[in-house]
């Protein structure tokens, strides 16, 4: 069994992806741990996570507990999982990072430290939104320069960083179907009078609201007609299973950053 190391097993987010390890027939729950004075380090991780008790005890940062596990799977925040990125680096552990909000020069600095071990790192790990961004280059591809294309995406009022890195994702696959540079043409925020909209732009806006688990829409709209291509989360759970298959599929493989592409077999489509 590959033992699996939990980062923020006390948040909404490692709850279920405590749950998802649970079911997974190659994974082993095997520690996890909470930010120095969350209220739930020294309680059992299978009660806090899972509803019953299972003999983790969740442990004060990942230092504390790294050592019993193989793989470490993080959707906390951005600065939190590059200092566990550099951890995992000293130690040789593999890593799955689902966390978004992460900078160029975070992902710069996650290819070096990625030397030394193996990681996954995606802006989403939903089967379904790794199909969708194949499915949008695709789109992009096939319809060119005579239809505009814009993002539309709509998270929970807790959400920290926009546009979300899935957003981002869809844009620069989007933009890669048209042969655009993304940082040439990306717009992401309207607001005045801005006069027309320039041909090669892709738009980019969010919307932030209650308890929305995540919506993203591509629109590539021509004269007299429109294509939507729509993907909604109806709970967290289906990131949480993408990222419990990476970390059954990453362990044992050569150091390096992998995506979900890499793991689905999705890289050649």
């Amino acid at each position: 069994m590959i033992k699996v190391i939990i980062a923020g097993a006390g948040g909404r987010m490692g709850k279920r992806v405590a749950h998802m390890v649970d079911q997974h027939p190659q994974l082993q729950f095997a520690a996890a741990f909470e930010a120095a004075g969350h209220p739930d380090i020294g309680r059992d991780a299978g009660l806090v996570c899972l509803g019953r008790k299972n003999g983790v005890v969740i442990g004060e940062g990942l230092e504390s507990i790294i050592a019993d596990g193989d793989v470490i799977i993080d959707f906390t925040f951005h600065k939190a999982t590059m200092e566990f990125a550099r951890i995992a680096s000293a130690h040789g552990t593999a890593m799955v990072i689902g966390t978004t909000g992460l900078s160029a020069e975070n992902l710069s600095e996650l290819a070096v430290l990625a030397k030394n071990f193996a990681c996954v790192q995606a802006p989403n790990m939903s089967i379904c939104v790794n199909a969708l961004f194949k499915l949008v280059k695709k789109t992009a591809a096939i319809l060119g320069d005579d239809y505009d294309i814009e993002i539309v995406e709509a998270h929970h009022n807790k959400k920290k960083d926009a546009p979300s890195g899935t957003a981002l994702k869809l844009a620069e696959m989007a933009a890669e179907g048209v042969n655009r540079n993304l940082e040439e043409v990306g717009v992401y925020e309207r607001n005045g009078i801005i006069g027309e909209r320039k041909p090669k732009e892709i738009g980019i806006q969010a919307i932030r609201a209650a308890d929305i688990v995540g919506e993203h829409t591509v629109y590539f709209a021509g004269p007299g007609e429109r294509i939507e291509l729509t993907h909604r989360a109806h709970s967290r759970d289906h990131f949480a299973k993408g990222a419990a298959t990476a970390a059954a599929w990453v362990v044992g493989k050569e150091c390096g950053v992998y995506s979900m592409f890499d793991v689905l077999g999705l890289q050649d489509l």
